[in-house]
């Protein structure tokens, strides 16, 4: 097949694209080359990019938003794998207009040319987020399973981080989540990957395109931007680390996530682009597995051998979640899949590659500084 992967220079899209055009299809990687993700000088600071170069991957330099970008490269494409996105999750509470931009707009026009051009794409398969859950599922006693409201703000403030349901009087139970759970995402880039998800649908099935939705946890691994301060808690606190900086864990440390390996997530696309059983689902892509924070912030500094001080402080960012993780029955069931990768063995292999290539400064801090100005970060 001839694949078209928008982001393709991205962290997901390198590795897809690489690993498809390795199984035989034609594959073109479409990118603008962020510098948020790339940095200045992508031949140079980019392992992802110079890793396309090195491979039989066709790679296009162009944006989404571009209508003449877009039009050029959907001649004789058979699917299209739809990663273009901006991904932070902190920052999107304060670039709005950017993030409806990329992640709507960027999907509108894709979809509009596939509804008033020529063309030969016969799937679409469109990159979601956990984030669309918002604060996940829960049980409480009294009510069984239940889909907590967003965080209050005075809760935090004083140091009461986790969620709430009604007037349950007992601790919530975690619950892992499955795809018929509640749609009620608590970020800008959540709401985006929601719209990104059902304009797919809805414009594919009546266009007669076959579509899938994936939605990933916290992808990590080798690869993976150490540039970017807004998005990747493992690429963040690597980049604090290798800086000899202090790591600030937010909240209490005990906040989670489903950390599913890059290996792992090229796999699951990989069954969504060529196996039927596919089409015109949604499928979670993570690993099944709640780690919290404050141990992927200590795994980190003993893999990589630095002291550095990790600070728990009680700092809080408004559009954070405070759980989840991913419910994989419908994924193993429907296309077998299963992760590989088990969380230790990606940590070591991420912590190797991080010591060979050259680390950045870190702009951490500026990140933070920006969130602080907008009112969107609380410093304890």
């Amino acid at each position: 097949m001839t694949i078209l992967v928008t982001g393709g220079a991205g962290f997901i899209g390198s590795d897809l694209s690489i690993n498809l055009s390795q199984r035989g299809h034609e594959v073109i990687a479409f990118d603008n080359l962020s510098e948020q993700i790339h940095g200045k000088k992508p031949k140079v600071t980019s392992p992802l990019y110079k890793s396309l170069l090195d491979s039989k991957v066709n790679f296009v330099r162009g944006d989404v938003r571009n209508l003449y970008n877009l039009k050029k490269i959907l001649k004789n494409v058979d699917v299209v794998v739809h990663l273009a996105a901006e991904t932070g999750t902190g920052q999107s509470m304060y670039e709005i207009k950017k993030y409806e931009e990329v992640n709507v707009g960027g999907t509108a026009l894709l979809l509009d040319l596939l509804a008033n051009t020529k063309h030969s794409i016969k799937k679409v398969i469109v990159a979601s987020s956990r984030a669309i859950y918002g604060e996940g599922r829960y049980f409480a006693k009294e009510f069984g399973y239940v889909y907590p409201p967003h965080r209050k703000e005075m809760d935090m403030k004083n140091g009461d981080f986790e969620v709430k349901y009604k007037n349950s009087q007992k601790p919530l139970k975690l619950m892992s989540t499955d795809e018929e759970s509640k749609i009620h995402p608590s970020s800008i880039y959540g709401i985006t990957k929601q719209v990104q998800e059902q304009m797919v649908e809805c414009a594919c099935s009546s266009l007669g395109i076959n579509w899938v939705s994936l939605r990933y946890q916290n992808v990590y691994g080798k690869g993976q931007s150490l540039h970017n301060p807004y998005t990747g808690i493992i690429s963040i606190f690597s980049t604090l680390i290798k800086n000899e900086n202090p790591i600030n864990v937010f909240e209490d440390g005990k906040e989670s996530r489903d950390f599913v390996h890059i290996k792992d997530v090229v796999s699951a696309t990989i069954l969504a682009i060529e196996e039927d059983e596919a089409n015109d689902e949604v499928f979670n892509v993570g690993s099944g597995i709640s780690t919290s924070v404050l141990s992927v912030a200590k795994e980190l500094v003993n893999k990589f051998g630095v002291d550095v001080e990790i600070n728990i402080t009680g700092d809080y960012r408004m559009g954070d979640i405070r759980h989840n993780y991913a419910d994989l029955t419908k994924i193993k069931k429907k296309l077998g899949f299963s992760p590989k990768v088990k969380f230790a063995d990606g940590i070591s292999e991420f912590v190797d590659w991080v010591n060979e290539v050259d680390v950045p400064v870190s702009n951490y801090n500026k990140s933070i500084e920006e969130l602080a100005e907008k009112g969107l970060f609380n410093i304890k």
